[in-house]
């Protein structure tokens, strides 16, 4: 368990502090690099290729402003970036992660300007986005509400923040299904092809411990995010909150 007082965020088996914690997921997701993509797909079923076409359509419209500056956030291997780009063609896109392996796959798909960093210090002055988002990332940042404030340090008054992330079922019977799913099949199919099953066992407890959508929601207000509106998606596995900067 991380010390008191540090535990809003991800909590890695281990981990004590959260400069412990960034350590240990920042590893993983550096030994699941070479295989992530593939295990998304396969995992997911391909569902969450229609997870980030429906997040795309919800911010269509910033995208779509002359000059628009968007920042993808743990970007992974790119795959958000990419289809922000390619539904606005005039928008300039960034994306940043803080693991260097993850960076390097999505440098092969000729992703947007890409830089490395930390979701939790970005090297970006204040308000210089229209748009931020982040993809199933967030739940394993150290420190959820310190993410939340930089997010929104880095959007210009107006700009919005779009956080597409796992989350729990809201009908008691498919949680349980998808529960058991989580702990009986995934970690043995991720752990047999990425060849870490600790990361297969770490990504869905991730998913145990973070807030539900509300729960979510109200972070953001929290934070100082206003009109704050989530939707669920595939029977509420995944939920999009999107909140604009006040």
């Amino acid at each position: 368990m991380l010390t008191q007082g540090t535990s809003s965020g991800t909590t890695p088996a281990g981990a004590e502090t959260e400069q412990q914690a960034s350590a240990w997921v920042r590893g993983m997701f550096g030994r699941i690099a070479p295989r992530y993509d593939l295990l998304n797909h396969l995992l997911s079923m391909n569902i969450d290729r229609h997870w980030r076409r429906r997040t795309v359509a919800r911010v269509a419209p910033i995208l779509a402003q002359p000059g628009a500056r968007v920042l993808d956030v743990c970007c992974g291997t790119g795959d958000l970036a990419l289809a922000l780009q390619g539904r606005g063609p005039s928008a300039r896109v960034f994306a940043s992660d803080f693991s260097h392996p993850m960076l390097v796959a999505a440098r092969r798909k000729r992703s947007p300007a890409l830089f490395e960093a930390d979701a939790l210090q970005l090297p970006t002055p204040d308000a210089s986005f229209d748009l931020a988002t982040i993809a199933f990332g967030f739940r394993n940042l150290t420190h959820y509400r310190g993410g939340l404030m930089e997010l929104r340090r880095i959007l210009k008054p107006g700009g919005t923040l779009a956080i597409l992330e796992f989350s729990t079922p809201p009908n008691a019977l498919l949680a349980g299904l998808y529960g058991f799913y989580s702990r009986a099949i995934l970690p043995t199919v991720g752990g047999m092809i990425s060849g870490s099953k600790d990361a297969y066992i770490y990504l869905p407890e991730s998913v145990r411990k973070f807030p539900d959508a509300e729960g979510l929601a109200n972070q953001m207000r929290d934070a100082g995010f206003v009109n704050v509106r989530f939707e669920r998606m595939t029977a509420g596995i995944v939920a999009l909150h999107l909140g604009d900067r006040g």
